[in-house]
């Protein structure tokens, strides 16, 4: 996100335009598979590529490139001869090119085992378009031998994060279920700093949160085999998707789970206690099996109704945090203040136990999925003194709803500065120390403010920012008689001006025959 709109490369929207004129009427679920398998494809032969001429130049001669033990030694996946992608390319014009590409996809999986199940077939079908297809095998072959440096990793993992976004978008409402948009991501991430340990995602989607965990430590010249991720998905597709989008950027994805059921009816990871969860869940869900969960032990602060998820989220998260674990996840604003179905009685007791460390009232737009206007809860299980200061019995509140810049009709987008003001607030709250920052936290009108537990308490447990933030202040240097005199002398311009367009106008009028009484 280095320009605030998204991080393009600047041939990414380009590349989308071609592709997407390609899908004919194909509709945008379906041919979302179609090109992301491909783009995969594309990385994991260049990746393989890579490694092959290494070896090659084994000085000692001992090293045989077409052994796949070599591969394996350095943790890269092996692609036999059938799915090397120039062998592809060089068939793409021919009309058994979707054959060519299943029978790839056959032996990626048959030679790598943690790739068991996960990639697209079908490239076969009649009502995909072999011409079409074989033109999009052409067009990927672009990338990877672009003048860019970083041609393999880092490219092709932008390339598939971008379209991940396109085809949210494309896909309207549906698509918002497997992508988070990439700003909200990065708000999270940098709030809640996941430099190491055990990071989790009930709720994964296509990786997004894990993929920008990781970019997050790589930038703050971390370690990245520091940190573990963990995740569950119950759409056995848009694990597929995650599970592909890892392994573009070389994350180990093991334990990022699939069953149909999903995390609150069973969990994968039940006895995991996470360093960091990051999660978006859906939003007020009212499908999700609750009747028959009404004893689960994970609703120590309440049963949450059965017509809505939000409070069993809420509440599966703080079940899986260590004991110094922080969570950062989105819902729906209604949670801040809903008291029916017994909701304000679950905030009300998550509040006095302290765990609520900070809320941000999200600006609108920013989902593909949903016009529910949208908030962050950030979760703490120890505020007491854990590497920050000891917040005890205070939330930090920030109101974020005028930020945020519209990057099209329909969607805006937080840029750098807008995340790097949220989370500044956050972390200098926390005590911790910003470069160029001397004086420490402080409160500001209508945007962030410190609160004690007991003032939530007298506004009924609600957490709404814009409660507790007031109104931003202007800077105000004239004295009352300063204002009136201007006012009144614009006033008098005003009505001035307006006679005298009146006067012209009968004027005129008058000239064309209209006459009026003076």
């Amino acid at each position: 996100m280095a320009n605030g709109k998204g991080g393009d490369l600047g041939f990414e929207k380009e590349l989308w335009k071609t592709a997407d004129k390609l899908r004919s009427n194909m509709d945008a679920a379906e041919y979302k598979h179609v090109v992301l398998g491909l783009i995969f494809l594309k990385y994991i032969s260049d990746s393989f590529d890579e490694t092959y001429k290494e070896i090659e130049k084994d000085p000692e001669g001992l090293s045989n490139p077409e052994d796949i033990d070599e591969y394996r030694a350095k943790n890269v996946f092996w692609v036999g001869p059938e799915a090397r992608w120039s062998y592809l390319k060089s068939n793409a014009k021919q009309p058994t090119i979707g054959v060519i590409v299943d029978q790839a996809m056959d032996a990626l999986e048959r030679d790598n085992t943690t790739l068991k199940g996960v990639l697209p077939r079908d490239y076969a079908r009649p009502a995909l378009d072999k011409q079409k297809l074989g033109e999009l095998v052409d067009l990927i072959s672009g990338i990877g031998f672009n003048t860019i440096e970083g041609v393999s990793k880092d490219l092709l993992g932008r390339v598939y994060e971008y379209f991940l976004g396109q085809f949210a978008d494309a896909e309207g409402k549906k698509g918002g279920q497997f992508y988070t948009p990439r700003s909200i991501v990065q708000l999270l991430v940098e709030m809640i700093e996941p430099f190491s340990g055990r990071v989790f995602d009930p709720c994964c989607g296509s990786g997004g949160m894990f993929v920008q965990s990781e970019k997050f430590v790589e930038t703050h010249q971390g370690r990245l085999d520091d940190i573990h991720v963990f995740g569950q998905e119950s759409n056995q597709t848009t694990w597929k998707l995650c599970r592909m989008n890892l392994a573009i950027r070389g994350i180990d994805s093991d334990y990022v789970k699939w069953n149909s059921e999903g995390s609150l009816l069973n969990d994968a990871h039940r006895d995991l206690k996470a360093n960091f969860i990051l999660a978006n869940p859906p939003f007020n869900d009212s499908d999700w099996g609750g009747d028959s969960l009404k004893n689960d032990i994970r609703w120590k602060y309440g049963v949450p109704p059965a017509g809505n998820a939000n409070f069993a989220w809420v509440q599966h998260f703080i079940s899986h945090l260590s004991p110094t674990g922080i969570a950062g996840f989105v819902l729906a604003n209604g949670s801040m203040s809903s008291n029916t179905s017994n909701e304000g009685q679950i905030r009300k007791n998550i509040i006095e136990d302290d765990l609520i460390d900070c809320m941000v009232a999200l600006p609108d737009k920013l989902f593909y999925n949903t016009g529910i206007p949208a908030c962050l809860w950030f979760v703490s299980r120890d505020k007491h003194n854990n590497k920050f200061r000891d917040r005890k019995n205070q939330i930090l509140f920030i109101d974020a709803r005028k930020l945020g810049n519209m990057i099209d009709r329909s969607h805006r987008e937080l840029t750098d500065i807008h995340i790097k003001k949220i989370s500044d607030a956050y972390h200098l709250w926390r005590g911790e120390k910003l470069e160029g920052n001397d004086t420490g936290y402080q409160d500001i009108a209508g945007f962030c403010k410190s609160v004690g537990v007991e003032e939530v308490r007298k506004n009924n447990w609600i957490l709404t920012p814009g409660r507790y933030v007031g109104s931003e202040e202007v800077d105000d240097d004239e004295d009352f008689e300063e204002k009136m005199e201007k006012l009144t002398s614009e006033l008098a311009k005003q009505m001035e001006d307006g006679r005298k367009l009146d006067d012209e106008i009968k004027n005129n009028l008058e000239k064309i025959g209209f006459g009026f009484r003076r």
